[in-house]
């Protein structure tokens, strides 16, 4: 039973007058330089966090009047220490995102909207990315890099039991699952699905017409038959002998896993490219292959990141001339050879380093079915609930009828101060 939680947007609301009683100033941004320098404050993550100094200078040079700080925050910290900055009344001028946390920061009014000035940032994007930054009309972010979730897989296995790609349907793709399994033998499985993670469940959720939450995004609607097949058939994988009932932390290494064929099928984005380059074994035979649905080829959930810019930073235009820079396509195309981060703007695409690897093919096919996932603050503790009710019904508590009314009732629960502010007018 999940336990309830504070109001955060009630909370961060009383935190940050309790700042600003106590701040002798903002600490978002370090305004000017005495010699009339713009210094802009920017927070990113991981990777990127890494990487982004290195493209800088050329914006600086182009923007002489601007100085770009880089603040760099570990990924399993950003997310709260945006909620403390907004709270503490010292957010940056502008930062990284992830796509699903849009619609929490614009909740608690911390984002700009995209100017008008910056309005060619809307087009040349994949539709359910920017959509994902769309939140009552408005854009307020936009996107800076892009990953999806697609099927990386042993091409040779495959091969073996006579298939030269993966089928695009459930059932193709099930038939060829079995025989997979009956030439790596009994003691191997076709896929890695950890119950304890809920993107692959997720994705197969996707496949239907159904939207997962329904009356304006304050219902959950897990048991529409669109779902409820899609359960089915997640559930068939484990029931079929065709996936372990393990989670991720039972697997002691995936890339050993994979080299050695216990498992041939697995669920994973762009970053799994060069992972798998640096650690599998030279002669490892692997591609990528979009996701297979009910009919045909599959939908996906849209990742990456966005950056925003913040709305109390002094610097307004210049944080979105940044942001502008960073969305140039040809920037984002050097950035890809940089990082390994999937550029957002799809005429990045066709620059060599990009549309020259055989890896990367499948992921923008699968970026152009990506269907947007609902856009609340809730998201996130709904879907790590849908994880929780799935893996009962793997290990035998739920069919998939009973687990989705499950699934309902807790996003139900979860979504109750949303309809008590739409019921208000209050909410986006």
């Amino acid at each position: 039973m999940t336990e309830a939680r504070p109001d955060r947007r009630t909370t961060l609301g009383l935190l940050a007058g309790a700042a600003a009683l106590g701040a002798t100033g903002s600490l978002a941004g370090c305004g000017r330089r005495d010699d009339g320098t713009t210094r802009l404050t920017f927070w990113a993550m991981g990777n990127e966090a890494t990487h982004v100094p290195r493209i800088l200078p050329e914006f600086e040079r182009l923007n002489p009047g601007i100085a770009v700080d880089v603040q760099a925050l570990p990924w399993t910290a950003a997310h709260q220490k945006l909620l403390t900055a907004y709270a503490g009344n010292s957010l940056p001028d502008l930062s990284q995102v992830g796509n699903t946390w849009v619609s929490e920061m614009t909740a608690i009014g911390a984002l700009s909207p995209t100017p008008a000035f910056a309005a060619d940032l809307l087009t040349d994007q994949f539709p359910a990315v920017l959509e994902t930054n769309r939140i009552g009309g408005r854009l307020l972010g936009v996107p800076w890099y892009v990953d999806t979730r697609l099927i990386f897989y042993r091409s040779d296995i495959l091969a073996q039991a006579g298939y030269e790609a993966v089928p695009p349907t459930w059932a193709g793709w099930k038939q060829a699952m079995h025989a997979v399994k009956r030439v790596a033998g009994p003691d191997k499985f076709a896929v890695l699905l950890p119950v304890n993670e809920f993107e692959q469940l997720l994705t197969f959720g996707l496949q239907g017409d159904a939207p997962l939450l329904r009356d304006e995004d304050t219902r959950g609607n897990f048991s529409s038959p669109s779902f409820v097949a899609a359960l089915a058939f997640y559930k068939s994988l484990f029931d079929e002998g065709l996936a372990p009932v393990a989670s991720a932390a039972q697997i002691a290494n995936v890339w050993t896993e994979f080299e050695r064929g216990w498992f041939s099928f697995y669920f994973s984005g762009p970053w799994t490219i060069g992972d798998f380059r640096d650690r599998l074994k030279p002669g490892t035979r692997w591609m990528t292959s979009g996701v297979p649905g009910p009919t045909g080829p599959g939908a996906s959930a849209p990742g990456g990141s966005s950056l925003v810019v913040y709305r109390h930073s002094p610097h307004q235009e210049a944080a979105w001339k940044l942001v502008r820079y960073l969305s140039d396509p040809a920037v984002q195309a050097r950035f890809n050879v940089i990082s390994g981060d999937l550029p957002a703007r799809p005429s990045a695409w066709a620059a060599p380093a990009v549309a020259n690897d055989p890896y990367i093919a499948a992921f923008k096919g699968q970026l152009a079915r990506a269907e947007a996932v609902p856009k609340v603050p809730e998201w996130e503790r709904i879907v790590t609930e849908m994880q929780v009710v799935a893996e009962r019904m793997v290990r035998g508590e739920y069919t998939p009828e009973t687990a989705t009314a499950e699934i309902d009732r807790r996003a139900d629960r979860l979504l109750e101060k949303r309809r008590w502010m739409l019921e208000r007018g209050r909410a986006e």
